[in-house]
């Protein structure tokens, strides 16, 4: 295993030394989505015998949610990597410059990070995006799927080396790591800071703060989607039942789902009670701190501090009654995790101030907490979002794949 994760990493190291141009690039990722096109049948085959062992070895329902594939999420593979060839490759863009009393002429100019190795869980579509977004952005990217998608990343990656065999370009600029063993992880984590320059994690919270407490290399991730929606005592009815049931209810599956819905105390008779019983009518758990209990329903299970910072992943929401914006936000940098957090108001003081004051990563005005993904903000997709303090933070796309560079130029300049 040693020697084989060794060579992967020098063939990435290789073939991230050949930078390619945009048109190769686009002519590439083309290629790929009309190979996924053309083998769709093949891929939910595959996608069939991941379903399969998911079943018999009982995984919980939300991980074979993420699992399967189906002609629409196919098509939605598809559609992503269209876009990222319509953006602009973000290689080679003169971010700044500016000339110096001193004689030098600098310039800051945006160049790949390199190899990157992504460890993921669940989602094969992450294998197509992760690496359309890596590849456009001039890396090279060493993909380690879960062993619950092994046949779907499989295949996905397979398609991908294809379209660059075809293009006459070295295919280990994506390379699939198909060694399904646990110490893997281990080994990337410890053993390749040589050749892999960031690692980005995505799955769940073991994953995660494995990845971050491990790493010898520099980590782009989150740990938790501890997202909050808060409904200020100027906000509107209409809005905030829509909205919230969207945050909460649309997929209770992913990291940008709200888990902890914040009312104001003078708007829970008026608004509270009707967006509560939204959502309990389809199916949602509420778990209420005594004030909610005691003005929306007795019988629901009582909220502890501990319920403050889960992260449910299921149809379950605990519900806090606050007696102002101040408190609300308060709550959310004290028990949030930074991803995303919401505010529901007509009152734009409050919005502003709210949205300064959070220190989430991606903070919302009258949306739903479900647009945390980097493909509706236009990014074409995300490897995954970061919750740090230090950049890149919310979605990770395309144009958060590079680093950058000084250029400095001179007519023979000494210094003094």
């Amino acid at each position: 295993m040693r020697s084989l994760l060794l060579n992967i990493g020098k063939k990435s190291k290789k073939a991230f030394s050949v930078q390619l141009n945009s048109k190769k690039k686009d002519k590439v990722l083309k290629d790929y989505f009309l190979l996924i096109n053309r083998h769709k049948d093949l891929i939910l085959k595959e996608n069939q015998k991941d379903i399969k062992n998911a079943n018999k070895k009982k995984l919980k329902d939300n991980l074979i949610k993420r699992l399967i594939l189906d002609d629409k999420k196919i098509l939605d593979i598809i559609n992503s990597i269209k876009k990222i060839i319509k953006l602009k490759d973000p290689t080679n863009v003169v971010l700044e410059k500016w000339k110096r009393p001193n004689g030098l002429n600098i310039s800051k100019v945006t160049i790949p990070i390199g190899v990157i190795g992504v460890i993921y869980e669940s989602r094969p579509n992450v294998t197509s995006d992760v690496a359309s977004l890596c590849f456009k952005s001039g890396n090279s990217v060493i993909l380690k799927g879960g062993s619950e998608a092994y046949y779907s990343n499989s295949i996905l990656s397979k398609l991908f080396r294809k379209s660059l065999k075809k293009n006459k370009i070295d295919e280990n600029i994506i390379q699939f790591i198909d060694i399904r063993k646990r110490s893997v992880v281990d080994f990337m984590l410890t053993k390749m800071n040589n050749f892999i320059d960031v690692i980005i994690p995505r799955g769940g919270k073991s994953l995660v703060k494995k990845v971050q407490s491990v790493s010898s290399i520099p980590t782009i991730g989150h740990l938790e989607g501890v997202c909050h929606s808060y409904v200020d005592k100027d906000a509107n009815l209409k809005i905030a039942k829509s909205v919230i049931h969207n945050a909460k209810l649309r997929n209770t599956a992913i990291c940008g789902a709200t888990e902890t819905i914040l009312l104001h105390e003078k708007i829970i008779k008026k608004i509270g009670i009707h967006v509560l019983k939204k959502l309990e009518q389809d199916g949602c758990k509420i778990i209420g701190d005594n004030k909610i209990r005691k003005l929306y329903n007795k019988s629901i299970q009582k909220a502890s501090n501990k319920d403050w910072s889960k992260e449910y992943l299921s149809p379950t929401v605990s519900v806090k009654s606050v007696k102002n914006l101040d408190n609300a936000i308060n709550h959310i940098n004290k028990y949030g995790t930074m991803h995303t957090d919401c505010i529901i108001t007509q009152n734009k003081k409050s919005a502003e101030k709210f949205l300064k004051k959070v220190k989430s990563s991606i903070a919302m005005h009258n949306t739903s907490t479900q647009f945390a993904d980097g493909g509706e903000f236009g990014f074409g997709g995300e490897v995954g979002i970061s919750t740090s303090s230090l950049p890149p933070r919310g979605p990770v796309g395309l144009n958060q794949l590079v680093s950058y560079k000084y250029k400095i130029t001179s007519k023979g300049k000494i210094r003094k």
